[in-house]
């Protein structure tokens, strides 16, 4: 095994016909994280085509993705992956990348085939081992967007000064949506404020109570609807954060299909979120954020590019990447934001109503 030169022309030169696999599974943050990947790869070979292996319940969000040729949904299954491992060595590719970088994604890319095979250097599970080349990660804190560009720019490409999330914002896409938001009482064209309640880990959510006074605060001082989005897992929390405030919201959770969910955020006005899978589809779109970041790092993962605000309370411990919280007092990082905090943000941008694109 080898590490890549940034400067090696191996692949530059013989890329803009190859047949590419890309695998990356989930999760749904990260994949929104690896589209300027395929966007990169389609400006320097136009000519190439691109095979995104991914988990099926991601699927959807991918086909949406500018530049990808074939959406390849996968179970998380040992017994599927060595199917699919025998399904992929058919498709003949002349380069497999491995965004992932555990033990399935690396013996996927190995068992696809590909003579070619690149990942990073320190990923986990020993999966560098079915590499056939490895890119070095120098910065631990490097925001995993920029990690990921590290592996186009190995294989030669040009990157460019701004990273491109390509989104396909579909007509049939908006039109489900606008079907959808006129049953709730939901007018797209008029200023609106996404607002995610929910996280994958407990650790990751702010209060309910703290969601509940910005709903109030903001409502009585704009009038500008304030629509919770997420999934039907996030039902239970909105129950409760009705019983919690005194001002109306609409409630989307579980309504918007995921493949949907790039057209109902691109007309929002803002949106205020957990560190979340959503909270990345908003910031690659372009529409300001407001984040809470409690145990993990903005630096690494928060939403990306210009015009976002994350908001952390300062502790010790924090970031401690864990989902279980051991400090005293339990989730300090997360209580020290304030409502007032995320309120006082958002109002300039809620006046200005300006992208940040």
């Amino acid at each position: 095994m080898s590490s890549v030169n940034p400067l090696d022309s191996r692949f530059s030169s013989v890329l803009n016909n190859a047949r590419i696999l890309l695998i990356k599974p989930s999760s749904l943050g990260d994949i929104v994280h690896a589209l300027p990947v395929v966007s990169a790869i389609k400006a320097q070979w136009p000519r190439s085509h691109l095979t995104w292996i991914v988990k099926r319940q991601w699927a959807d969000l991918v086909e949406r993705a500018e530049g990808v040729d074939r959406v390849w949904p996968v179970d998380m299954t040992v017994g599927s992956w060595i199917r699919e491992g025998r399904a992929l060595r058919a498709q003949r590719f002349d380069l497999a990348i491995d965004l992932q970088g555990l033990f399935r994604s690396g013996i996927l890319a190995w068992l696809s085939g590909a003579p070619a095979r690149i990942g990073f250097a320190n990923g986990r599970e020993g999966s560098p081992w079915f590499y056939s080349d490895r890119v070095p990660v120098t910065d631990p804190d490097i925001h995993a967007v920029d990690r990921y560009l590290s592996v186009v720019a190995a294989l030669g490409a040009s990157l460019p000064d701004k990273a491109r999330f390509g989104f396909r914002l579909r007509e049939e896409d908006m039109a489900t949506v606008q079907e959808i938001c006129q049953r709730r009482g939901l007018t797209l064209d008029k200023p609106w404020v996404a607002v995610n309640i929910g996280a994958r880990w407990p650790t990751k959510r702010w209060p309910l109570e703290s969601f509940a006074a910005v709903v109030d605060q903001l409502y009585e001082a704009r009038r500008d609807p304030l629509v919770m989005i997420g999934g039907s897992e996030e039902r239970a929390l909105t129950k409760k954060l009705k019983a919690l405030t005194k001002s109306p919201f609409i409630d989307l959770c579980g309504d918007i299909p995921l493949g949907c969910l790039p057209a109902l955020l691109s007309t929002s006005t803002a949106m205020i979120t957990n560190d979340s899978g959503p909270m990345h589809i908003a910031a690659a779109l372009g529409i300001p954020v407001i984040a809470m970041f409690g145990p993990t790092s903005a630096s690494r993962t928060g939403p990306y590019g210009d015009g976002h605000q994350v908001l952390i309370g300062r502790v010790p411990c924090s970031p401690c990447f864990s989902r279980i919280c051991r400090h005293d007092p339990e989730l300090e990082c997360l209580h020290l934001i304030q409502p007032t905090h995320v309120v006082d943000v958002i109002r300039p941008l809620l006046t200005a109503h300006v992208p940040c694109r």
